[in-house]
């Protein structure tokens, strides 16, 4: 029998919302077991019990938790599959306290609001230290600089007296994981340690846990959303689903041979590498036994007598950040960037994060200042008008935000956020033709009339983001520029958006900037893509030219980040 270091069992949690109400189960009697020094993935979407289940294992549930006499979660600590485990639910606050972050150490999804911004990475690391090691204050500093060191943090002696804002997304995390593994704990909890992050960034986060897995001998738990990682990193998958396990076992079982309707959903609502079926599946055709995977049926690609709608010519944009007393600094964003959209395609822009891709789609809305530069639409150069003259040609030229939590005012209904900017531009000839387009979008993305009278926090993140893309067809745009739109989705929410935004391009001749550093999406979806590195472009072809035959090194090394996961998995049929 295999030795385990954690047993889950039975686990069952609610939560006491209010007084009215019955409890709301998150957990149903789940079970599951974690091998020594190896990882196990809990795979599901938003909502499905993964990150509750995480969390009662080092007792972090919030007060309103109900857990049920029956549920257990043995630890074995240093003696793995004996009989003397201790169970962590009915273990004292003192003896949680002395297993977390020693024994078991958890890595959050949000690193900036996990690290205290008031104290430098050094010291954050070095008090885990002290606390849990018993290290004196010298002692902890010179070893929390080993660990940036170990984590590959460059330059560990000068980053340890760095503050978090100071770092990147990925060294913010990087500095998580050396404060996880600063007392060589036996079980790291990853929750969603990569959402988000470059593609590249990602990859190294997967390589950095799966290395300190194998050098320190520990077990993992790696929560994710998303399938296509967890053939990289994961020796067994657990997946959930509206708190119930409905499928476990190895990886490469549930990658080839899935057995429940959902996994198969799971694995078949990403975009495909080698397919590009007319419409992704999602999760829902699948429950209802409808699910199939049409392979090659929709074709991609320019041609040169294409009508161009937007053509942009050597584009650059440089900040200006101030230095000393009178110093200034200049940062360039964007270098010389040139391309033309056809109208009706979608030009795909990826690179890593500061690479420009994001100040470029700005920069063409004016949202940023362009340095120099032409932007031609239809022949104009929207860079030389007058902000009236311009006024015109906002509402043809619409940007969908990656976050629709902040994009969205939470003061305003669905109906006012949309009837608003018809007002603004003088769409519709009066109050009740723009409540009846208004209407007429919210059905035309997939929400009910209800919505229109409900807040953006009544809605999940994917609900949002389609608000967003309603409220930007409400200006009737020939261009949208889509900045990160589908990166914090859910792969089956995902599936839907991209569903959304492909039947719009079908039914208006949309022209689509798909901004992203999800190399899969950017395939699915565009039919030409550039490249971009440090504000310049380094690679531009159709899709299918760029991931077959890339020219340069920075395209190979992007492509080469893709996880395995996106290979492995068999289509279903």
């Amino acid at each position: 029998m295999t030795n385990l270091i954690l047993q889950v069992q039975d686990l069952d949690i609610a939560f006491q919302v209010d007084r009215k109400s019955e409890p709301f189960r998150a957990v149903k009697a789940i079970s599951f077991d974690v091998p020594t020094n190896t990882t196990v993935a809990l795979v599901g979407e938003s909502g499905s019990g993964k990150s509750v289940t995480a969390m009662s294992i080092l007792g972090l549930l919030p007060h309103n938790a109900i857990v049920a006499p029956s549920s257990r979660i043995t630890y074995f600590g240093s003696n793995p599959g004996s009989a003397g485990g201790r169970d962590l639910l009915k273990a004292s606050r003192d003896q949680l306290q002395s297993i977390r972050g020693k024994d078991i150490s958890v890595i959050f999804q949000e690193p900036m609001t996990s690290l205290n911004p008031v104290f430098t990475v050094g010291e954050q690391i070095a008090e885990v230290l002290r606390l849990h090691m018993g290290m004196g204050i010298r002692q902890a500093g010179a070893r929390a600089i080993e660990l940036l060191g170990e984590v590959g943090i460059p330059n560990p002696q000068l980053r340890a007296n760095s503050y978090p804002h100071e770092m990147s997304g990925g060294q913010q995390q990087r500095v998580m994981i050396a404060m996880a593994i600063a007392c060589e704990p036996k079980l790291l909890i990853a929750d969603e340690p990569t959402t988000a992050l470059d593609v590249t960034i990602q990859r190294q986060i997967l390589d950095l846990v799966a290395s300190l897995q194998v050098k320190h001998n520990m077990s993992v738990l790696f929560i994710t959303h998303d399938l296509g990682v967890v053939g990289d990193i994961a020796d067994s998958v657990v997946v959930m689903q509206a708190g119930e396990i409905k499928e476990q076992g190895p990886v490469k079982a549930i990658f080839e041979q899935p057995q429940h309707p959902y996994t198969k959903a799971l694995l078949a609502c990403r975009p495909r590498l080698d397919a590009r079926p007319r419409r992704l599946p999602v999760i829902d055709d699948f429950m209802k036994g409808e699910g199939r995977v049409s392979v090659g049926d929709r074709a991609r690609g320019t041609t040169p007598g294409d009508p161009i709608i937007l053509e942009v010519k050597g584009l650059t944009k440089t900040f200006f950040l101030k230095e000393g007393l009178f110093g200034k600094r200049a940062v360039p964003a964007v270098r010389n960037v040139s391309f033309s959209l056809p109208r009706g395609k979608t030009l795909g822009l990826v690179g890593e994060s500061g690479s420009g891709k994001t100040t470029v789609g700005l920069t063409l809305m004016r949202l940023h200042d362009a340095t120099s530069g032409e932007v031609l639409f239809e022949g104009k150069d929207l860079l030389a008008l007058s902000e009236r003259e311009m006024m015109a040609y906002r509402r043809r030229i619409q940007i969908i935000f990656q976050n629709p939590y902040a994009s969205l005012n939470p003061r305003m209904t669905v109906g006012h956020i949309l009837v608003e900017p018809m007002k603004i531009h003088s769409i519709g000839s009066g109050e009740r033709e723009r409540v009846d387009m208004a209407f007429q979008l919210l059905k035309r993305v997939g929400l009910s009339e209800q919505s229109f009278y409900k807040y953006p926090h009544e809605f999940s993140g994917g609900q949002r983001q389609r608000i967003a893309i309603a409220r930007c067809l409400t200006m009737k745009p020939d261009v949208l520029i889509c900045d990160e739109s589908v990166s914090a989705l859910d792969v089956s929410v995902q599936a839907q958006v991209l569903n959304l935004l492909q039947d719009l391009q079908d039914e208006y001749g949309l022209s689509y900037i798909f901004i992203s550093h999800d190399l899969a999406v950017v395939k699915y979806i565009s039919d030409r893509v550039m490249v971009m590195n440090e504000g310049a472009i380094v690679e531009m072809a159709d899709s299918d030219e760029i991931y077959r035959h890339p020219r340069e090194e920075y395209t190979r090394k992007l492509l080469s980040s893709i996880p395995k996961g996106y290979q492995l998995a068999a289509l279903p049929s």
